[in-house]
């Protein structure tokens, strides 16, 4: 069993809720994603929400809000979060995901401080390579079976 703590991508980047909206956008930009893990300030560790690029353009941008200054990430973040412990089963946090319609979740440990993220696309890469070793067995079975048979 493939747990969520071995397979969660663990360079995580974070923000503040009262973080502005602009510096969500720097951050992700900064670091190259596409969402942000909203945490608390004081408890800095524990994650409240997240926050997407497209949260930015169909919250803000495309409001075209002449307050896009004073926007807070706060303002975004869906309540409440989903997480996934680090010990349970991807297969789990998957269903979880698809119940949730989320695409990304974060790995929290069992004080609830951030470990690591999952997201759609690292579960489908994850998932096509195990599906493409399954292809192969039943092709070197085939195989193998053919030279048997000579």
């Amino acid at each position: 069993m493939v747990t969520v703590g071995e397979f969660c991508n663990r360079r995580v980047v974070t923000i503040g809720k009262t973080d502005k909206v602009l510096e969500a956008a720097r951050r992700m930009r900064a670091h190259h994603v596409g969402s942000l893990v909203v945490v608390d300030e004081v408890d800095g560790l524990k994650p409240i929400g997240i926050v997407t690029d497209r949260d930015i353009v169909v919250e803000v941008v495309a409001l075209a809000s002449a307050y896009l200054e004073s926007i807070q990430v706060g303002d975004l973040v869906t309540e409440p979060l989903t997480t996934a412990r680090e010990n349970e089963s991807l297969l789990d946090t998957i269903r979880r995901m698809r119940h949730a319609g989320i695409r990304r979740i974060p790995v929290v440990n069992e004080e609830g401080a951030i470990l690591g993220i999952i997201a759609f696309d690292d579960l489908l890469g994850f998932l096509s390579d195990e599906l493409s070793e399954l292809s192969a067995l039943v092709i070197r079975e085939q195989n193998i079976e053919a030279h048997r048979r000579l």
